[in-house]
């Protein structure tokens, strides 16, 4: 962990800092002195150049160690302090991530003369730093955990640990090992070995535990205490292990047609609110959301979904765009996949006019890029050629090879698919249909959003995701719990629904309530019945929870007709995971076809984006094969991970 960190100008003024624990001033003090006025660093440091943080030695006083990076033009220097026993390896990366960070959103003011002073708010850019590069470094190096057993239990517990039993020490004989066995005395303090190399503790499987041996060393009065114990007791002994023994699970018993006796008394239906259930929701069980790390307020009072992350990763990535452009090219056009790419157009600088055989290789490498990118075959294949047909014929500029020409088409094409072309401004279109404003022709009515999606993707916790991003915004909503199929989906609901009614009364903000009717009834009507609830009680919102279904199932995508005209959804929203490879694009347009001729989906919501990492290229598929856009992404599993899409930073990732 950071003790402290601070940048600062090379004449010493602090302009932003942030200190973990106390840190003396002497030792920064130092440490200007000693490298920037009387240059006392190791061979190899340039104090006076714009340097990396791994380029620079360590400076090292007391029991801290000091590393920086510093900014010539500026005058800048950037500082990070920690103690010498821990092994940070991240600390250069946040350097020079926060050294480009800092330059791009304060370089304008500090440019300006006579400027020694920077208003800023830096400190959501560093916690943003300093969690990522935490958590992946967490990540390549987490310690296999050790389990140490516990000497004094009894030896079938200790043995059923293991598959085998502990070894034997050798060399002992048999009046060796009862000298051993009873070796601990009454007051439990070992006695001590005359061998002083081998480890105070012992390793895990030579843990020696044994019936105690009469005689063995134990003391007079504990031997006699232990023979004194009341037969009583261990005829109350027997009898509660001979009772506990007896005492197991009741089975259960079925008739000839597979169904539950009716004398079972035992209800499979757990769906009936209990008293238990049906009661508030403690404060201590609901956990706190943090709304800075998800979303801002307007000065309106909506909450809008905060993309930081997102704004963070384009700076940082413009920076290394603007560095690879300065220094001379080493690899292919979009990585490894297009290595070979860069060696045959290397000695290209500008000016040619592409063909078809110009263009044949490079967009075979750029197509197994998008490939590696998660991207479907389809989509990749279809995206390579609508970039060669619009190539073709054309001329690149001065000094742009031919990879830089190939690069910067693909991402404007890119760039196309992804950019929504109708307003994706959800809160607008829910006040507009709920809240009209006075005088308006059409009476208010709650807006309703069906979630649906294959099994597993994720629907019915995108679907509280979304309840407490409007919850924020002070609406009222209805949960229909139109899955009723699927074990557990009722109860599921039912325990997000008390969260968010605990968190939504804590902030007094907005409502929710879950409308149920149990399993085995028809999802269509349930929809329907709760939209005429809503309306009557005077929600502004209904979500509606669907079951899952294949998509290639015709007879349960064939259901999904009847339950649009019924439910009549405002919104329908398609949950995809970002997992799915190829078959994100039949899975997009069976439910795009599935409400209707003249119905279909209105958005996607994928989820489970933090597990991909740069590969999202799922967004791609689905959006190229239906040209429907993405409305939210998943990031994580709690409330507040719910993020709006960049589409800058999503074509980024895709193109690094």
């Amino acid at each position: 962990m950071l003790d402290a960190f601070e940048i600062l100008t090379t004449s010493g003024v602090v302009l932003w800092s942030k200190n973990y624990a106390p840190v003396s001033s002497s030792l920064i003090n130092g440490f200007l002195k000693d490298v920037f006025i009387e240059e006392k660093v190791l061979p190899g440091a340039t104090a006076a150049d714009d340097t990396s943080a791994a380029q620079n030695p360590s400076y090292k006083k007391e029991k801290y160690t000091l590393r920086w990076a510093s900014v010539k033009d500026l005058g800048l220097i950037f500082v990070a302090v920690y103690q010498s026993l821990l092994h940070l390896s991240w600390v250069d990366k946040l350097l020079d991530n926060i050294r480009v960070l800092f330059v791009d959103l304060y370089g304008d003011q500090l440019k300006k003369p006579h400027s020694s002073v920077v208003e800023c708010d830096f400190d959501g850019y560093f916690d943003q730093q300093v969690k990522e590069l935490e958590g992946s470094a967490d990540k390549v190096s987490q310690p296999t955990p050790q389990i140490v057993q516990d000497a004094s239990r009894n030896p079938t517990e200790a043995n059923a640990t293991h598959e085998m039993p502990p070894p034997p020490i050798l060399g002992l004989l048999s009046g060796q090992k009862k000298a051993i066995d009873g070796a601990t005395s009454a007051d439990g303090t070992p006695t001590s070995t005359p061998d002083t190399s081998r480890p105070a503790t012992p390793s895990n499987g030579h843990l020696l535990s044994a019936k105690p041996v009469r005689g063995g060393g134990a003391s007079r009065r504990a031997r006699k205490a232990a023979s004194s114990t009341p037969a009583s007791a261990a005829s109350d002994l027997k009898s509660k292990d001979k009772s506990s023994a007896v005492k197991g699970k009741k089975m259960r018993r079925w008739d000839a047609d597979g169904m539950a006796d009716d004398d079972d008394g035992v209800s499979l239906d757990y769906s009936v609110t209990s008293d238990a259930e049906s009661r508030p929701i403690s404060s201590s069980e609901a956990e706190p959301v943090e709304m800075e790390a998800s979303g801002t307020r307007t000065g309106k009072g909506q909450y809008i979904l905060k993309d930081l992350d997102s704004e963070v990763h384009s700076i940082l990535q413009s920076a290394n765009e603007k560095k690879a452009q300065s220094a001379p090219s080493k690899s292919g056009v979009v990585g490894s996949g297009l290595g070979a790419i860069s060696g045959l157009f290397r000695n290209v600088i500008g000016g040619k006019v592409l063909t078809k055989e110009d263009l044949e290789k490079p967009m075979k490498g750029m197509e197994e890029h998008l490939l590696k990118k998660n991207v479907a075959r389809e989509a990749a294949v279809r995206l390579c050629e609508g970039v060669e047909r619009e190539l073709i014929g054309t001329k690149t500029g001065s000094f742009e090879s031919i990879q830089t020409t190939i690069q910067t088409s693909m991402a404007s094409t890119l760039r196309k698919i992804l950019t929504p072309t109708t307003s994706l401004d959800i809160l607008h279109a829910i006040t507009s249909i709920a809240r009209p404003p006075p005088n308006h022709p059409t009476p208010p009515r709650p807006y309703t959003i069906s979630i649906v999606g294959v099994n597993g993707v994720g629907k019915s916790t995108s679907l509280s995701k979304l309840a407490f991003f409007l919850l924020q915004n002070d609406l009222r909503i209805l949960i229909a719990a139109c899955d009723t199929f699927r074990s557990g989906a009722v109860e599921q609901l039912r325990v997000h629904a008390r969260n968010l009614q605990e968190l939504s009364t804590r902030q007094r903000l907005g409502g929710i309530e879950l409308y149920e009717k149990g399993y085995g009834k028809d999802a269509a009507h349930i929809a329907k019945d709760a939209v005429a609830h809503a309306a009557q009680r005077g929600f502004d919102v209904v979500l509606i929870d669907t079951a899952g279904r294949r998509h290639n199932d015709a007879r349960l995508m064939s259901s999904l007709e009847k339950f649009a005209q019924l439910a009549r959804p405002d919104k329908i929203l398609m949950v995809g995971e970002a997992l799915v490879g190829t078959d994100s694009v039949a899975q997009a347009r069976a439910f795009d076809g599935a409400f209707g001729p003249k119905r279909g989906i209105d958005g996607f919501i994928i989820s489970k984006c933090d597990t991909v990492g740069e590969m999202v290229g799922v967004l791609v598929s689905m959006v190229h094969a239906t040209g429907v856009p993405v409305v939210f992404l998943g990031v994580g599993q709690m409330y507040g991970d719910l993020r709006t899409v960049n589409v800058g930073s999503v074509v980024g990732l895709l193109m690094s």
